[in-house]
């Protein structure tokens, strides 16, 4: 019976499903895995999901060779020594053609099929000279990859501010859109340094409790809306959602009330508007 697990595939970091029939495998095993270009090095991060008889009609997935055994791990050193060879050649290639590109990592496929130059540039970089030298000195097929800042962190790693690997370089499969809001409705400090990952942008986890806040926010007021508490009205100065607090100012003094203590008072009934006389008429009535 075959046997479907989560693997992280490459220096790319994307998780994919796999498929084995062999014996079952445990989480952080070092795989072999058939994407279909060649043969990728992947570790496994969850599973076993389901079995083969559980498959959607037409689902593809890669085919998880082996668990890497003592001959792998031989060829594994020999492997790492030569992608760091084709990072010292590629980097001194960039120099001497003074190309604007920051090269960032060198992946080889586990087959010797192919090897990847992944980089980051600020707009398009013209390679084929750098191909043709980096193809002669190691006879292979040779992929110029252009990743940005985001994926240039994930694929180095590193330790965030809270103290623990970065999320995208351990369990995330894609990048998730965020946004400045998400730390606005959170009550953050909107500090660059602060809500700012090591790869510059703003931090992934941002996005992570954003559902619940704006959830926990329905029917609470507004920051500057002003309120009924039980000393009277007031306007609102800050909210603590996830205690369901409201701090409401009443006549210069802050007070914390539970948020059904509070409700929105009655906005101030529309001033008549008096529509002034053209200066036409003035001096129509001048002439008169």
């Amino acid at each position: 019976m075959n046997r479907i697990y989560g693997v992280r595939v490459g220096l790319s970091c994307q998780v994919v499903e796999g498929w084995t029939d062999a014996a079952v495998m445990g989480l952080g095993d070092r795989v072999v895995v058939d994407t279909g270009e060649g043969l990728y090095l992947g570790r496994i991060v969850f599973g076993p999901l389901r079995t083969e008889e559980e498959l959607a009609e037409g689902e593809n997935l890669y085919h998880i060779v082996r668990r890497l055994d003592g001959q792998d791990q031989t060829k594994l050193r020999d492997q790492t020594r030569l992608e760091r060879e084709a990072y010292n050649f590629c980097l001194t290639r960039i120099q001497a053609r003074q190309m604007t590109m920051n090269l960032v990592a060198v992946e080889r496929l586990f087959d010797a099929s192919k090897m990847i130059f992944y980089f980051t540039a600020e707009g398009r970089v013209d390679f084929r000279a750098l191909v043709k030298d980096l193809a002669g000195r190691f006879r292979c097929r040779v992929e110029m990859r252009q990743i940005g800042v985001r994926n240039e962190t994930k694929i180095l790693g590193g330790v965030g501010s809270c103290g623990r690997q970065l999320c995208c370089a351990t369990f995330m499969k894609d990048f998730t859109p965020v946004s400045v809001k998400m730390a606005k409705e959170q009550n953050l400090s909107l500090n660059p340094n602060k809500i700012s990952g090591l790869c510059g942008r703003l931090m992934c986890c941002l996005a992570y409790e954003f559902p619940v806040y704006m959830e926990q926010k329905k029917g609470m007021p507004k920051l500057g809306k002003r309120v009924i508490t039980p000393l009277g009205e007031g306007k609102v100065v800050r909210q603590n959602v996830m205690a369901g607090r409201i701090t409401v100012s009443v006549e210069g003094k802050e007070t914390e009330f539970e948020a059904d203590q509070v409700r929105l008072a009655a906005p101030p009934p529309p001033q008549p508007s008096k529509k002034p006389n053209s200066g036409r008429q003035n001096n129509r009535g001048k002439r008169e």
